[in-house]
């Protein structure tokens, strides 16, 4: 893996990258490269948009509102994501930030927020989750942009659906004394849902958070009759759900994840 470069300033762009051409910078990116970085024309600066990889760029300009690049050398290809899905139960608005920008972190390809029996929070600002996942990828080397979802009932995602995914159900009532084997025990399971002629080597996986309250017991059973789940605990300690989040995305990538190949 290229040994990521975080003393140039990166930035994401939702537009082509290609060496020879030249990009627009928006008004705020604009802002700050030039009235808080103090950058001049001739600058380098990193590029990237979920899907080309990572770019070197000098600034052709030096226009308080607009900015633009010129693209160079492309400085790493584009990474095949994980296929992890990260269900959870929103969260209060700085918690949610932070279990947005984990997720982003960890490898999640997608974050699915869920309305169970006991969540607090019913609305969910998609753009605010949209603009933490993109600060957590530009400050930590992030390629792969997770797809952000609109919220769902629980029922959505309980009983069969997408079946062909290898569910990691986080509860804290689970009988499970050795998560590590418990995950390592599934990955036969795991394994089997990919298809035959798959050239990929990622497992098709999902994490489920649920809310502070916990799960309601007919959630916890809908769970159970669901096919290729695996239902965990944590460890011994109450951990909140932001924590949660992290430690269950550790294990999995730990176990079944890219981690064993990193």
């Amino acid at each position: 893996m290229p040994r990521n470069d975080f003393r140039t300033p990166r930035l994401y762009l939702d537009s082509p990258l290609a060496g020879g051409t030249e990009v627009s910078l928006d008004r705020d990116q604009a802002n700050y490269l030039v009235n808080v970085l103090r950058l001049a024309r001739g600058d380098a600066v990193l590029l990237f948009n979920g899907r080309d990889g990572e770019w070197r760029a000098e600034l052709t300009g030096t226009g308080k509102r607009s900015l633009s690049a010129a693209v160079g050398e492309r400085m790493q290809e584009q990474p095949q994501p994980l296929d992890l899905h990260f269900l959870f139960a929103p969260l209060k608005h700085a918690r949610l930030d932070y279990l947005v920008q984990k997720a982003v972190e960890m490898g999640a390809s997608r974050l699915q927020p869920v309305i169970t029996r006991h969540t607090q929070v019913a609305r969910v600002n998609l753009e605010r989750m949209r603009a933490n996942m993109i600060e957590a990828a530009q400050q930590c080397g992030v390629l792969n942009l997770p797809d952000i979802e609109a919220p769902v009932a629980f029922k959505t995602i309980a009983g069969s659906a997408d079946a062909g995914r290898l569910l990691v159900f986080c509860d804290e009532d689970a009988d499970v004394r050795d998560p590590v084997a418990a995950l390592a025990a599934a990955r036969p399971m795991a394994q089997a849902l990919l298809p035959a002629e798959a050239a990929r080597q990622t497992l098709p996986l999902a994490v489920l958070i649920g809310p502070e309250g916990g799960f309601a017991e007919e959630e916890r059973e809908a769970l159970r009759k669901r096919p290729n789940v695996v239902r965990l605990a944590l460890g011994p300690r109450i951990l909140r759900a932001d924590t949660a989040a992290v430690a269950a995305l550790a294990l999995v990538q730990a176990v079944l994840g890219d981690w064993r190949s990193a």
